[in-house]
């Protein structure tokens, strides 16, 4: 499909040239019929010039319809790849914790839309100046020879000042786009947390950090804006003349009688479309720029994704053991080296409940991280099923039907209704399907619920995926006591195994085995109940 539009847009670029040149002269001719006043040539060159602009206008309308046509094909392709590259490996798992690329987000949406069409549009445009400039240059030599050099170099003075003056645009523009996209983020995330932010009215310093992000954009615009005002003092003055300058030097070449005076109209339309093919820079040059930069944040996260994928695993090894869950000389530390697990050992077999307290809330987020194999700092080797759900303090629970978000955790398992309701029922929630409508009903669960509901419907779908473990990262922080029995006491009825990771006053009892890490990172077991 691509090849046949491109092909079909050179073609019709090919036919625009061709009516342009074709134009020139019925242009020409029409003029001079009015200068002799020569009415039966007006009447015939008039109907040629109106048949010329018909054709023009169905040509240049097509070739517009095929430009967008491809420049959305393009788009469509480059997202879907980047899209494939970005989720592989969780590649966008290693940019959000690396940080050296800001904004993934809106490199994909946006800026990708806009270097399809603009990079479409500059080679198209670049394309056709060439086609112009073989077109006209000998129509503008069979005028005067002293025409096309003095095109020539206006067109070159023109387009090296224009680039002196207006090198700066490309960084400015760059950096405008990560502040526009930084200042959409913190807007974002005002409406994601609106009711966190009225209980602690934190409004006072939410407008203060916005007001700071706006104030550089407002600043970097301004930059901005101050170049683009030096370029368009020169490129102005540049246009203004170029339907002056044919006029200089034809007209005396009509006062001397050696051409008609629609020659005079054909020069200047000839000088115009050479000037707008070799002044392409200066008139382009604002577009050129923000292309570059379009161009050089899609090339950033390009790279950053292809070092992404060719991260391999750190120092903490992590193997298959369908029979337990296993740590040997495991050691966890934070970024800066601070140890936060030293040398765990242990051996945990499948069925088991197994609770995790920490007196460092980050030991058990590490530790979550290093069992999820979600690159964690440390060193050792752990072995775990394969079959093993992780569920995260957060829960994550997508807009879908609840039929789909029961069913749908990247793992390929038939699941009845029956066995949905079920499960339902034992985690409290038998009449989730009639509150939402239905199963097959799409709903936005992180608005409609509360965040105990939620993490139930998130623990509901690791009990039908049916795994061998689940791992759960502080279940207190949305479940209560009551809650967090429930939750182990269904797992253990269908011989799940559970490792739960907790605070340091995280309650024993429902579990066979307790494991407490200290802040120093040193570990040792404590008597659970019977």
């Amino acid at each position: 499909m691509a090849k046949w539009l491109f092909a079909l847009l050179i073609a019709c670029m090919l036919s625009i040239n061709a009516l342009n040149v074709v134009n020139s002269y019925v242009g020409r001719d029409f003029i001079s019929s009015v200068e002799s006043r020569d009415m039966p040539r007006f009447m015939w060159v008039s109907l040629v010039y109106v048949l010329v602009f018909g054709v023009c206008t169905v040509v240049a309308v097509f070739y517009r319809f095929v430009e967008e046509r491809l420049a959305l094909l393009w788009r469509e392709w480059q997202t879907r790849r980047l899209l494939g590259r970005y989720l592989a490996n969780r590649a966008y798992l290693r940019l959000a914790s690396g940080g050296e690329v800001g904004n993934p987000d809106q490199r994909i949406a946006e800026d990708v839309r806009n270097f399809a069409v603009f990079s479409l549009s500059i080679f198209l445009m670049t394309l056709n100046a060439v086609f112009t400039v073989i077109a006209f240059s000998g129509v503008m030599w069979s005028i005067s020879p002293w025409l096309f050099v003095g095109g020539v170099v206006y067109g070159a003075l023109g387009t090296l000042v224009t680039i002196l003056l207006g090198s700066r645009l490309v960084g400015l523009n760059s950096r405008q786009s990560d502040k526009e996209a930084v200042f959409r983020s913190e807007l974002l995330q005002v409406r994601e947390n609106a009711e966190v932010m009225a209980l602690l009215h934190r409004e006072g310093q939410t407008a203060e950090r916005l007001s700071d992000r706006f104030d550089e954009i407002v600043a970097n615009a301004q930059r901005v804006i101050s170049v683009n005002r030096n370029v368009s003092f020169f490129t102005t003055g540049y246009n203004y003349l170029i339907p002056v300058i044919p006029v200089f030097v034809v007209a005396h070449l009509f006062m001397w009688g050696q051409v008609e005076f629609g020659v005079i109209t054909q020069s200047s339309m000839a000088f115009a479309q050479l000037m707008g093919a070799f002044s392409l820079i200066i008139t382009q040059f604002q577009s050129l720029s923000s292309y570059a930069a379009v161009a050089n944040r899609i090339r950033v996260l390009s790279e950053a994704l292809d070092i992404a994928a060719a991260v391999r695993d750190g120092p903490i090894r992590l193997l298959p053991d369908e029979k337990r869950l296993v740590c040997e000389n495991l050691s966890l530390k934070t970024p800066d080296g601070r140890s936060l697990v030293q040398n765990l050992t242990l051996e945990v077999p499948t069925g088991s409940r197994l609770l995790v307290r920490t007196e460092d809330h980050r030991a058990g987020r590490v530790f979550f991280r290093a069992l999820a194999g979600l690159g964690a700092n440390g060193e050792g080797l752990i072995r775990r099923p394969q079959a093993t759900q992780f569920l995260a303090e957060s829960p994550y629970l997508p807009e879908s039907s609840l039929r789909c978000l029961l069913s749908s955790d990247g793992q390929s398992f038939s699941t009845t209704i029956a066995e949905m309701e079920e499960a339902l029922e034992t985690l409290g929630l038998s009449n989730m399907s009639l509150r939402c409508g239905g199963w097959e009903q799409a709903r936005p669960w992180n608005e409609e619920l509360s965040l105990d509901e939620q993490a139930l419907l998130a623990v509901a779908r690791a009990l039908l995926a049916k795994p061998v473990m689940v791992v759960i990262d502080h279940p207190s922080a949305t479940l209560d006591r009551n809650q967090q029995r429930q939750v182990v006491a269904a797992l253990a009825a269908r011989g799940i195994g559970c490792v739960s990771l907790g605070r340091d006053d995280s309650e024993v009892a429902p579990f066979d085995l307790v494991l407490r890490i200290t802040k120093d990172g040193a570990w040792f077991w404590e008597e659970s109940p019977d």
